[in-house]
């Protein structure tokens, strides 16, 4: 007993010379550091056109302080002392250190140190934000050892959508909460920032909010055409039996007195392809119907899916299939030549802009594998828009598989049409 309570105060006046060290170190820094950070008041790039000054003696000291904070650390694990005090003075010990590497690694003028040792401009300073979260989110995080790790990084750096610098009040109140506690419901806040280009959004240290009984879910097949219980979504707003029951199966004709549809059905697509369909991605808005039906037929599909106005990605998810929450601002997270088809309707219309099309249909292509299939399905724009999309998804030159344009007679006028094609997309050399 009385050579444990000799370690702690052995422990207790290393921790108190520590902090004072740490405090001299600080003070240091703050005569050479900027407040420029603090006192930005837009999202412009910060670039560097003072003479650079040599800091060289102040690495040099927090280097030797955290070579002796890992030392301190070593002692306390190699004694296997598991009391908590020790457990205690571990951590706190950590969490030093990774304040005092953190300070170290950002630099005077918030530089980036790369894997050559070369710096460049961060285009935001993380002190901009007031939130503590925030500001350790956006930090860079150095390696433990001080070296590259194996992806030939010597950090990990965190990103976060450019236009958060632009809703400061909104991330702010997204990120204000207690860390390892129930996160607020903001799911709607979430939602926001994301749609206004605030994506990805800063990981968190909370808990998400869920139901409090929830009912264990269908097992499939029976989960992929029955509603799911209440209890497991926010609300239930959905009908699987009649629009979306028949859809990819039997052909909807918008004009009762024609034989002219947008629809293609599912079937006639991948005898285009047989055997050669496995992995796709469905961009659309809905309810995973469309990878319900090509489940049907051995195809995975992830269906890319907001809440809008109705919890989308629960009732995928409790209908046995992959939601993947995301906006059309977002680069698609799947390698290169990947995915054997790509599917959407209903979603890039006529609203888009053209340049953020060509955008999304070069990341389209992107993933795509040679051969794979991009299927337009039902896009609908003004009669005198039409030509200048049809140039659009002409540009990739894919091979035509169908192609028809047929009107849009759902409203009083007849000034939009549909559009819908599959199209292949050709080899290229590497």
């Amino acid at each position: 007993m009385g050579k444990m309570k000799l370690s702690i105060l052995t422990g207790i006046r290393r921790c108190v010379f520590i902090l004072g060290l740490f405090s001299l170190i600080c003070i240091i820094f703050l005569k050479f550091y900027s407040l420029k950070p603090f006192l930005i008041f837009d999202t412009k790039c910060i670039y560097d056109t003072k003479p650079q000054v040599n800091y060289a003696p102040q690495i040099d000291i927090l280097n030797t302080v955290i070579k002796k904070i890992e030392h301190e650390i070593s002692d306390v694990r190699d004694s296997h002392n598991d009391s908590p005090y020790a457990l205690k003075y571990g951590s706190f010990l950590s969490d030093i250190l990774g304040l005092i590497e953190a300070a170290k690694s950002g630099g005077p003028e918030d530089e980036v140190i790369t894997a050559t040792n070369r710096s460049q401009p961060v285009h935001m300073s993380p002190d901009f934000f007031l939130t503590e979260e925030i500001r350790k989110y956006v930090r860079i995080k150095p390696n433990r050892l001080g070296k590259q790790n194996f992806m030939g990084a010597n950090g990990t750096f965190t990103s976060i959508g450019h236009a958060c610098f632009s809703m400061k009040e909104e991330l702010e109140e997204y990120m204000n909460y207690d860390v390892g506690e129930i996160c607020n419901d903001d799911w709607k806040l979430a939602q926001k920032l994301m749609v206004h280009g605030c994506d990805p959004l800063p990981r968190r240290r909370c808990l998400s909010v869920a139901p409090k009984l929830y009912t264990k879910p269908l097992p499939t097949p029976e989960s992929i055409w029955s509603l799911p219980d209440d209890k497991n979504v926010r609300w239930n707003c959905f009908n699987l039996t009649h629009h979306e029951s028949p859809r990819w199966v039997v052909p909807v004709y918008p004009d009762p007195n024609s034989n002219s549809t947008p629809d293609f059905r599912i079937t006639e697509v991948l005898d285009l392809k047989p055997d050669e369909i496995r992995i796709g991605l469905d961009f659309s808005v809905g309810t995973g119907t469309f990878a319900a039906r090509m489940r049907e037929h051995n195809v995975t599909i992830v269906s890319a899916a907001l809440n809008l106005g109705a919890p989308f990605s629960e009732m995928i998810a409790l209908r046995g299939l992959v939601p993947l929450y995301m906006t059309i601002n977002q680069r698609l997270p799947f390698f290169d030549n990947t995915l054997d088809l790509i599917h959407t309707t209903r979603f890039l219309d006529g609203w888009i802009d053209f340049v953020l099309l060509d955008f999304v249909l070069y990341d389209w292509d992107r993933v795509l594998r040679p051969g794979g299939l991009l299927w337009i399905d039902s896009f609908f724009c003004l009669k005198e828009d039409l030509y200048d999309y049809l140039e659009a998804f002409k540009m990739l030159r894919y091979k035509k598989h169908k192609w028809v344009v047929v009107p849009k007679v759902d409203k009083d006028d007849d000034r939009e049409v549909f559009f819908s094609a599959v199209l292949e997309k050709p080899p290229r050399p590497f």
